[in-house]
């Protein structure tokens, strides 16, 4: 993606810019980048992931975490709370156990709530980003579920999921920000300078 100059653009901006590039990318590109996210996840390899269906123009399809769960992993998936706060978690058992969750257009498995500490045992912790810089500072939403989510699971993995394009060389960054440890891609996983030594 193109980064301006000498302009300091806005988380705001940024979003913008991101979001429209995806809302223009053709059904077909996004099938593609689908199926190599899917390969690409495949590499990684743990006990327990906290992954995300990705949903409208976010990258991947449910094939990203049917690889992981193809790895042999235990899949978490988040649950939306009803009040903004760090995210309730379920088990990924198929798709046929996914049901609509309180946001439109998110799917939710059916079975029982973990609780929110259930990010903390897995790991490795998938995390939809629009995009993400070289020293691990990751762009969101807005919404804040994963800001609060990030910081009771410190000493897991923290992968940022984003197109080739969103790995950018600096993003706006606020004092509550906690660092991404890795990069996922179609083109692959990329470690950063934050990634522990664990993993």
């Amino acid at each position: 993606m193109h980064e301006p100059g000498n302009e300091t653009p806005s988380k705001a901006e940024w979003r913008t810019r991101i979001l429209r590039a995806r809302a223009e990318l053709p059904p077909e590109a996004h099938a593609r980048e689908a199926a190599a996210l899917a390969t690409a996840a495949s590499s990684i390899h743990a006990e327990t992931v906290c992954a995300y269906l990705p949903f409208g123009t976010e990258p991947g399809q449910i094939s990203l975490v049917n690889a992981l769960a193809a790895t042999g992993a235990r899949v978490l998936l988040p649950v939306i709370p009803d009040t903004p706060g760090p995210l309730d978690w379920a088990e990924y058992t198929g798709p046929d156990a996914l049901i609509p969750g309180r946001l439109r257009g998110v799917l939710e498995p059916s079975g029982p709530r973990l609780g929110t500490s259930a990010a903390a045992s897995a790991q490795v912790l998938l995390i939809p980003a629009l995009a993400v810089d070289r020293r691990g500072t990751r762009l969101g939403r807005g919404a804040g579920y994963y800001d609060r989510t990030l910081t009771a699971a410190a000493d897991t993995a923290r992968v940022a999921v984003v197109r080739a394009e969103e790995v950018v060389d600096r993003l706006p960054a606020e004092p509550h920000d906690v660092p991404m440890t890795a990069v996922l891609t179609p083109s692959g996983l990329i470690q950063l300078p934050t990634a522990a030594a664990a993993w």
